[in-house]
């Protein structure tokens, strides 16, 4: 192993090490990531599902613990899980410096949270493990030739569509090479996103999600906001995607049963190591990479 590699380790190491600590003094309590459901993320862009067959029926691999985390704040009122997600993603991707087709997602939700109270929770966490990295990390950060920035919350924000005013169709790769700072995209219109972001009761079409974007050209960082919970509005939105409710059927006996409001996001912890460390692709976070349209010996 070179020293690089160690270095990077290191730091990963120190990201998961602060955000446990940091959550755990929120009044988080970790869980168990869920590997295999018979349910999963839709994800309505171009990503592949992963599907195994076994005691008579399919199993989705994870591709974001969303309706486990709907389900969990039943129980606890604040959770989080380092989740596995396999996202079978175009081959070309393979190419952005920001995609691995299995990576590990940082997953928190809240119940009866506000977008407000997680994007404020978000900035607190991301500035905690910053500076943790900043403060433990010295000797790494040299060995990378990375001089951190410093960031002060809160972030500015822009909405959907002054962002795509402003850059275009696809605007998230613009927006972040002329950052200099985190920033925040909210109001994201409802054909957008996915059936499980809540719309907004006071301006329909819109929902109360929001993206958290690196500067320096690094991409989305984070992504997630309050979510629906009402039986009525989960069919109306599934229907309105084309989506089948049969094949939704464990969430929406679940909310029948009664899902509190929510609110969370997860952040994908290689693309945090990765602007943390500086490095030009997202494999570099990894020693066993996934990344799309590549094999791998090991």
């Amino acid at each position: 192993m070179s020293e690089r590699q160690a270095a990077i380790l290191k730091i990963t190491s120190e990201v998961l090490g602060a955000a446990r600590e940091f959550l755990a003094r929120e009044g988080f309590v970790e869980l168990l990531p869920v590997i295999t459901a018979p349910v999963t993320d839709p994800l309505r862009h171009n990503t592949d599902r992963a599907v195994i067959e076994a005691y008579g029926g399919k199993w989705h691999l994870t591709r974001s613990m969303i309706f486990h985390k709907q389900a969990a704040v039943r129980a606890c009122e604040r959770i989080f899980s380092f989740s596995p997600n396999i996202r079978l993603e175009p081959s070309e991707w393979g190419h952005t410096g920001r995609h691995l087709f299995e990576f590990v997602q940082l997953d928190l939700e809240a119940r009866g949270a506000t977008r407000e109270e997680v994007m404020s929770l978000g900035e607190r966490l991301f500035t905690y493990v910053t500076e943790r990295v900043r403060a433990s990390c010295c000797r790494e950060l040299r060995e990378l030739g990375r001089e951190l920035p410093l960031f002060q919350p809160p972030f500015p924000r822009i909405t959907y569509r002054e962002a795509q005013a402003r850059y275009g169709e696809g605007f998230e790769e613009a927006l972040s090479r002329e950052a200099e700072t985190p920033v925040w995209v909210i109001d994201f219109p409802i054909e957008v996103r996915e059936f499980y972001d809540r719309e907004d009761p006071q301006r329909p079409g819109i929902l109360l999600d929001m993206d958290l974007v690196y500067p320096e050209g690094y991409g989305e960082a984070l992504s997630g906001g309050e979510r629906e919970h009402e039986p009525g509005r989960i069919l109306a939105r599934l229907r309105t995607q084309g989506l089948s409710p049969d094949d939704y059927r464990p969430l929406l006996s679940l909310a029948e049963k009664g899902l509190p409001p929510s609110a969370g996001f997860g952040i994908g912890i290689e693309r945090w190591v990765r602007f943390l460390a500086g490095l030009p692709h997202v494999r570099g976070t990894r020693l066993f990479p996934r990344v799309p349209g590549e094999l791998s010996h090991l």
